[in-house]
């Protein structure tokens, strides 16, 4: 049985995709990552660990399950944490989702399996079903991940509805990372009310989510703008929400003119003065120099920081 006390609060607000900090031999650097997440705590952010941005596709079971350990083992809350456990292979998913339930995470966030292409609504639930019956724990909370655009596998608003009606217990929300407002505007309206919690997918989204019930963001930009994203979340219902929405947007684009998960990597080892920050693993690449140049000076145009930088350094 998990760890999870019965009554704990629903995870809300700002989550962060964490990034993985890697060693020159491309091995996930522990202390890295564990100094990145207390930062993003103390900034307001929760920790979606083995996200898209995590570059958790990248990684294995064994790793993955050693980060989460020395997270706890550092004391971070994981009342905090919704890691990611869909994979391909179910025996993967499986083990990753026990291992986060018996850990006591406060939910986990499910891929679908994405290498094959153009499969149903029926294998996609016999999937999710088999995860679910098997890791067999009332407190599983599983938050849906629909992210089209890179996994070319989508969830239908017909497998929610069939996945709900089994699994009322388990079934807890979405991240959605279409893309396409209207997609999670549908989800609102149909599932918001039921208490199946959806979460936008990029801070893009956030205040429009929060104004149409939604519950909060799961984004990149997180990782390197965690304040300002979590500060909207608090201030939704603000005069100034909507300059505050603008003010994330120009931050958000900076970085989306280049490729995320190096350009965060290298803002991050640009401020914490530690260039391991900027390798990703194989097929990623880090940017070119003309590229970090150029993120710097869009960086600069828009007043970014990273607020505790220097304690992501790795101690020499």
């Amino acid at each position: 049985m998990s760890a999870l006390i019965p009554d704990t609060p629903r995870l809300r607000g700002v989550l962060s995709p964490v990034l993985t900090p890697f060693n020159p031999d491309y091995s996930p650097s522990a202390p890295r990552f564990v100094a990145h997440c207390k930062n993003l705590l103390e900034q307001g952010v929760g920790l979606a660990i083995f996200g898209t941005n995590s570059e958790a596709n990248s990684l294995s079971v064994a790793e993955k399950r050693a980060l989460l350990d020395a997270l706890l083992e550092a004391g971070l809350p994981a009342a905090r944490m919704m890691p990611g456990t869909g994979a391909c292979a179910l025996p993967d998913a499986i083990e990753l989702t026990r291992h986060a339930v018996s850990a006591g995470c406060a939910g986990v966030l499910m891929l679908p399996p994405f290498y094959y292409k153009g499969v149903s609504d029926e294998g996609l639930y016999r999937a999710f079903a088999q995860v679910i019956d098997e890791v067999a724990d009332e407190s599983l909370r599983v938050y849906l991940y629909h992210i089209p655009p890179v996994a070319q596998v989508g969830i239908s608003m017909g497998l929610i509805e069939r996945l709900l009606k089994a699994y009322p217990k388990n079934i807890a929300g979405i991240k959605d990372s279409s893309g396409d407002w209207s997609n999670t505007e549908a989800m609102l309206k149909a599932f918001q009310p039921q208490g199946f919690d959806v979460f936008a997918g990029s801070e893009t989204f956030l205040l429009r989510t929060l104004r149409g019930g939604g519950v909060g963001c799961i984004t990149a930009t997180g990782n390197v703008n965690p304040g300002p994203i979590a500060e909207l979340y608090r201030e939704w219902q603000s005069d100034n929400a909507d300059t505050l929405q603008a003010g994330l947007d120009a931050v958000r684009n900076v970085f989306q003119k280049f490729p995320m998960i190096p350009a965060m990597k290298a803002a991050i080892a640009q401020r914490a003065g530690d260039e391991g920050w900027a390798t990703v693993r194989p097929p990623l690449v880090e940017l070119t120099a003309a590229q970090r140049a150029s993120l710097e000076d869009g960086l600069a145009s828009v007043n970014f920081e990273i607020p505790g930088a220097q304690t992501l350094a790795l101690p020499k």
